[in-house]
């Protein structure tokens, strides 16, 4: 008699499925307010989208992943940093154009489902939302077998945020004249994470577990460093008419990220050595004699956050952003930004 194949024959376990499902779904609930319409396991998530304080709201949305520095946490074990990660790094995206979070939504895909594996990544991401105010409303966790190397997931997010048209910042108004000041990074975010691999683990030959005195931390901790939100700086600012353009600095660094919010006629010049450059990247720069042009294009390099705004606004913003460096300012020129 022919044996009966089932599912999990073939890999897939739907009992891994229901067991990831109901360790996620606590986190989950925990993200959820009053504009939350459905619960996890619905097919689709349902959010109130009423907007009363508004007079023309416009939904801001955005898609992003965490890339290799998932490297990290598989060497490390740590997978409680990487949702919160991709939740901080969707809400800065968004953030740039004044939009405040709603709703989250993530994709988890693995070869094999380790529910408790899941669960820490889906906690991190929860814990995010929470400061974000944003609600975790639904995800999609596929197990798909020889797709992925054993112990090995992928991971992305999709984010909905709100924004009153008046409000919303576009760069429009930035002009030559202008000034720009820099929010500090805590690492690397989620950027530059397969040069940044590279220089360590091939060229210098630290292993994750390495302690260097000079990051104050082991490599896996330092390149571990969670994305942060700008969201509780920048939010009180929202809507003020101080800010003339914000630019997320990520894939592509100074060079390919501030001219997105640039118009035509504008170009910035920023200053090497306004602000304090976090260790690490000094460090990765000396490993494989990176040239400071790839390092700009590459790495955030210790600004996550830009603001353009008039320098009459420049003392007041500074004020309400602690920490925020003085690092440029725009010129007339073709959308090219010039480091000196």
């Amino acid at each position: 008699m022919t044996k009966s194949i089932s599912y999990a024959d073939a890999g897939v376990s739907i009992d891994n499925a229901n067991r990831a499902v109901a360790k996620i779904r606590e986190y989950a609930r925990s993200t959820f307010n009053a504009r939350t319409l459905t619960e996890i396991g619905s097919f689709g998530g349902m959010f109130s989208g009423a907007f009363p304080d508004m007079a023309e709201p416009i939904l801001v949305a955005s898609a992003d992943g965490v890339g290799t520095k998932l490297k990290l946490a598989f060497e490390t074990g740590v997978h409680n940093t990487v949702g919160a990660d991709l939740v901080n790094h969707c809400v800065n995206d968004i953030l740039v154009q004044g939009a405040r979070p709603l709703f989250f939504l993530d994709y988890f895909a693995t070869g094999k489902l380790e529910p408790d594996v899941t669960a820490s990544v889906v906690e991190g991401m929860a814990r995010a939302c929470r400061e974000n105010g944003c609600v975790l409303l639904g995800g999609e966790t596929a197990e798909m077998p020889d797709f992925y190397p054993p112990g090995e997931y992928d991971l992305a997010g999709f984010i909905v945020g709100v924004v009153d048209k008046s409000k919303v910042i576009d760069g429009k108004s930035i002009e030559p004249g202008d000034v720009v000041l820099g929010i500090p990074s805590n690492g690397l975010q989620t950027n530059g994470y397969s040069l940044a691999r590279k220089l360590f683990f091939e060229v210098g030959n630290y292993k994750v577990d390495t302690h260097v005195e000079e990051l104050d931390a082991t490599v896996g901790e330092a390149l571990l460093a969670t994305h942060q939100s700008f969201l509780p700086q920048i939010g009180p600012l929202l809507g003020s008419g101080k800010i003339k353009g914000l630019c997320h600095i990520t894939g592509g660094g100074f060079l390919e990220n501030i001219p997105r919010i640039l118009p035509e006629g504008v170009s910035v010049e920023i200053i090497r050595g306004t602000w304090p450059e976090l260790p690490i990247f000094g460090l990765m720069q000396k490993l494989g004699n990176v040239a400071d042009q790839e390092m700009f294009r590459t790495f955030n390099m210790g600004i996550g956050m830009i603001i353009v705004c008039t320098p009459g606004d420049a003392v007041s913003v500074q004020e309400q952003v602690p920490g925020c460096h003085l690092i440029g300012r725009t010129t007339a020129g073709a959308k090219a930004v010039v480091i000196k």
